[in-house]
C-alpha cells in the first residue's frame, strides 16, 4: 500500500518527467490557494470549531497537500506530446484505442499505450457487478432529475476561483463556451450509466478517457503560456483534489445526510451507487486514497479538501462563469420538448444552485447574478413534486418481476434522447479559445 511519502515522490517527479506542465512548479513552498490558517477563511465555511476538527486531521490534511499538487501522470505525458502530433491526431489515436484497443493503433505512442493500459487496469478494491448495479439505479434519477439540475451543479463549481480559473482561461466566459461545457458534462454522467458504458469498450470508458486528455491538455497549454497561470498563486492547474467535487458531490450530499440521520453505513442499493461514483473516479485517474467507501469517509475527505482551499471570490472569474453559464442556452431546437425546456429548466437549476449550494441565501445568490423570484421557487416547487413523483413509479416498478425490465428499458431510452439533445460531445480544449480571466470573452 501506498503512503504519503510515496505520494510526495510521484508528484516530485512530475517535474523531471514532464519539465513542460510541471517544470515551474516549486514542491516545497504551497499556493495560495492551499491553507491550514486558522486566521484564513477556507471554503468550508466560517464554523471555527468544525473546521479545526478537520485539520486535526493531519494525513488527510497532508494528503490534500500532495494532491494540490498531483495532476494526471498518464494523460499528461500523451498530451505533452501535442507539438509533435497536434491535438487532432492525439484525439483520433485515443478514439481509435478506446473502439478497437491501442494495438490497432498504428505506430501508437508509448505514452498511449501506458494512458490506456492505466485504464484497461481493474483494481481489487472495485466490485464491477456493484458497479453496474449502480448504474441501473441511478438511471431513474438521471432520465428524471438530472435534465434540470445539471446547470444548477455546474454552477456550484465557479464559486472560487482558485479552482474554477482553468474554466475561466479555457473559453467558457462566453455563453457558447459554457453551453458547450455543461452539455459535455451532461453527457459524460448520462453515458455512464448507461447498460455496460464503464465496460473496456463501453462508451462511458471513452467519455472518461476524452475527458483525462481534455483536463490534460488544458494543463499543458496553460503552463507554456506566459501570463496566463501563477503557479504560485494558483498551483497546478486541475489539481486531483479540483477532481473530487464533481465525481463525489452526489455520494458526498447523500452521505451527509445519512450522517445527520445518525447512520454509518450506505443501504445496499446506496451502496451500489457509491461503486459506481468511485470507478468512475478511477477511470478519471483519481487515485484510491482518495475515493472512500463510507459516509464518513467520504464526508471527511471533501470536508478536508474544503477546509484547506482558500475561499476567494473573484467577480471577473467566478461571476463571469455563473452568469454566462444562466445565460447560455441549452436546449435550441423548435421542438415542443425544447420549448417547454427552455420554459422550465432555467428558474428549477436557479432554485436548485440557491438551496443546494448557497444555503438558500438570495443575497449572495442576486450578487454573483443568480436571481431567484418567487416565481422561480413557486414554478420550481411545482416542477420538482411532479419529477419526484415520476422518480417514485420508477422506483416502486423497480421492485416489481418484468415490470423493472420494462421500466429500466424505458429510462435507457430516455437518457439516450437525452444524449441526442446534448449533441455529440468532443471533449477537446481549443488553445485559440484560451484567454487571460481578467478580459472575459463578450456574450454570444
Amino acid at each position: 500500500m501506498s503512503t504519503l511519502e510515496d505520494y510526495w515522490a510521484a508528484a516530485r517527479a512530475q517535474k523531471d518527467a514532464l519539465p513542460a506542465i510541471y517544470g515551474s512548479i516549486d514542491f516545497d513552498t504551497m499556493p495560495e490557494r492551499f491553507t491550514t490558517d486558522p486566521a484564513v477563511k477556507s471554503t468550508l465555511g466560517g464554523d471555527v470549531a468544525a473546521r479545526a476538527k478537520v485539520l486535526a486531521d493531519t494525513d488527510s490534511v497532508e494528503l490534500m497537500r500532495v494532491f494540490t499538487f498531483t495532476g494526471d501522470r498518464v494523460a499528461d505525458a500523451y498530451a505533452a506530446l501535442l507539438p509533435d502530433y497536434g491535438l487532432a491526431k492525439l484525439v483520433r489515436m485515443l478514439v481509435q484505442a478506446c473502439d478497437e484497443g491501442v494495438e490497432a493503433v498504428k505506430d501508437a505512442p508509448p505514452e498511449l499505450v501506458t494512458f490506456i493500459r492505466a485504464m484497461e487496469a481493474k483494481p481489487d478494491w472495485i466490485d464491477m457487478k456493484l458497479v453496474e448495479e449502480g448504474a441501473r439505479a441511478e438511471r431513474n434519477g438521471t432520465a428524471n432529475l438530472s435534465p434540470f439540475l445539471i446547470r444548477g451543479a455546474f454552477l456550484a463549481t465557479f464559486l472560487n476561483k482558485y479552482a474554477a480559473l482553468p474554466m475561466a482561461l479555457t473559453g467558457t466566459l462566453s455563453t457558447s463556451g459554457s453551453a458547450h461545457r455543461v452539455k459535455e458534462t451532461a453527457t459524460f454522467f448520462a453515458t455512464s450509466v448507461l447498460p455496460g458504458a464503464l465496460e473496456r469498450f463501453g462508451p462511458g470508458f471513452k467519455s472518461a478517457a476524452m475527458v483525462r486528455l481534455m483536463h490534460s491538455t488544458v494543463r499543458f497549454n496553460v503552463m507554456k503560456k506566459p501570463g496566463l497561470w501563477d503557479p504560485k498563486v494558483y498551483g497546478v492547474p486541475i489539481p486531483q483534489v479540483d477532481q473530487m467535487p464533481a465525481g463525489l458531490i452526489g455520494i458526498f450530499l447523500m452521505a451527509y445526510e445519512l450522517l445527520a440521520k445518525g447512520k454509518t453505513e450506505f443501504a445496499p442499493d446506496q451502496r451500489a451507487r457509491v461503486e459506481l461514483a468511485l470507478y468512475r473516479c478511477y477511470l478519471l485517474g483519481l487515485p484510491e486514497v482518495l475515493l472512500k467507501k463510507t459516509p464518513q469517509g467520504i464526508a471527511d475527505i471533501m470536508n478536508a479538501r474544503a477546509a484547506t482551499l482558500r475561499d476567494g471570490y473573484d467577480d471577473a472569474t467566478c461571476g463571469e462563469l455563473v452568469r454566462a453559464t444562466m445565460a447560455a442556452e441549452l436546449f435550441k431546437d423548435d421542438s415542443l420538448r425544447h420549448r417547454i425546456m427552455r420554459s422550465v429548466e432555467p428558474p428549477l437549476a436557479r432554485a436548485f444552485f440557491l438551496n443546494a449550494f448557497l444555503g438558500g441565501d438570495e443575497k449572495r445568490a442576486a450578487e454573483i447574478g443568480v436571481h431567484v423570484t418567487p416565481q422561480d421557487k413557486l414554478a420550481a416547487g411545482v416542477l420538482m413534486a411532479g419529477i419526484m413523483g415520476r422518480s417514485a413509479l420508477y422506483r416502486a416498478a423497480s421492485r416489481l418481476p418484468v415490470v423493472s425490465e420494462i421500466a429500466d428499458r424505458v429510462l435507457v431510452h430516455r437518457i439516450k434522447r437525452q444524449l441526442g439533445d446534448y449533441g455529440h460531445a468532443k471533449f477537446v480544449s481549443d488553445e485559440s479559445q484560451y484567454r487571460p480571466a481578467k478580459a472575459p470573452v463578450p456574450a454570444e
